[in-house]
């Protein structure tokens, strides 16, 4: 559908960030196509669906229509109690289908941290995740995302992450589901630390989700106090890859992302290989929910093609 200039910018809040962005995306070359798919990450839209203004269930057709997305990623906090609801679920897929979506992956939180040391908390949170291993199946997702996190050292936590994800790995190898681990704060936000504990599960169905932005490791007084250099970090995590998370907080007067030069991080992902899905993750205060998406697409679909 042709969008004219004025609709754009009028859509966009006619901020000179919009101008630009469309202008960059009416000079793009058309003969330059994406190496990767995109989805959208439902954490995009976590303001809207904390307040109720949205709902899970209306996720997927707002992912197409009203920003050209046929990918989703779910966030299992949004639909917490309905992982053997079938009838729920029945309902999530028809609204898939009736929107020409697909289904990628769910992110789980509050279920247990694969890598807690003591034995029977981290089996606690492996049996936790079995039935969103099971719901991801109905859903026709590819994917869950979980979390290695534990309390104790580093090694520790490496030692008792290796027994954990194994386990949720090969339960999850029986429906064909992957388990992949997002840098998501403390040990996991250092890339050394994942991809060796990647490197000793050894499994086909488990790896990593590099998120772009996610790279730090402790927090003080509301901000960060160590940092894992992003690039290096996703450099590390790509090995093992199974999708990428195309996090953005805040945009220059051009359109780029100011603290994640994309350029040089999509062009890691490239050179790793990866032809996957990149899921749009915007958490960003100074653009809406609905504008940050629509801001992170426009760059990903301009720098995707250049590098």
């Amino acid at each position: 559908m042709y969008v004219s200039r004025r609709d754009f910018l009028k859509k966009a809040g006619a901020t000179a960030f919009a101008a630009t962005a469309f202008s960059d995306l009416l000079m793009a070359d058309p003969a330059k196509k994406l190496w990767f798919d995109i989805s959208l990450a439902e954490w995009s839209l976590h303001k809207a669906l904390f307040k109720k203004e949205l709902t899970n269930l209306d996720f997927p057709a707002l992912a197409k229509k009203e920003f050209g997305i046929s990918i989703v990623e779910y966030v299992n906090q949004f639909f917490k109690d309905k992982a053997e609801d079938k009838t729920y679920l029945n309902d999530l897929i028809q609204r898939q289908k009736d929107n020409g979506v697909t289904a990628h992956l769910i992110m789980i939180d509050g279920e247990g941290g694969l890598g807690e040391l003591d034995a029977a908390v981290r089996n606690k949170a492996v049996e936790n995740h079995y039935r969103w291993v099971e719901a991801a199946k109905y859903l026709g997702c590819k994917t869950i995302r979980v979390n290695a996190f534990g309390k104790g050292s580093f090694e520790e936590i490496a030692k008792s992450a290796v027994d954990g994800l194994g386990k949720l790995g090969e339960f999850a190898a029986k429906t064909g589901i992957n388990v992949i681990v997002e840098n998501h704060g403390g040990s996991s936000s250092n890339g050394q630390w994942l991809s060796g504990v990647m490197k000793q599960v050894n499994l086909k169905n488990v790896g990593t989700l590099p998120d772009f932005g996610n790279f730090c490791i402790t927090r003080k007084d509301g901000g960060c106090a160590e940092s894992y250099d992003r690039y290096q970090g996703t450099k590390e995590l790509m090995p093992y890859a199974k999708g990428v998370s195309a996090k953005t907080y805040d945009f220059d007067e051009k359109g780029n992302c100011i603290e994640t030069d994309y350029t040089k991080i999509l062009k890691i992902v490239k050179d790793a290989g990866f032809k996957g899905i990149a899921g749009i993750e915007y958490e960003g205060s100074k653009l809406s929910e609905y504008d940050g998406i629509k801001a992170t697409k426009a760059l990903l679909e301009r720098v995707g093609p250049t590098v």
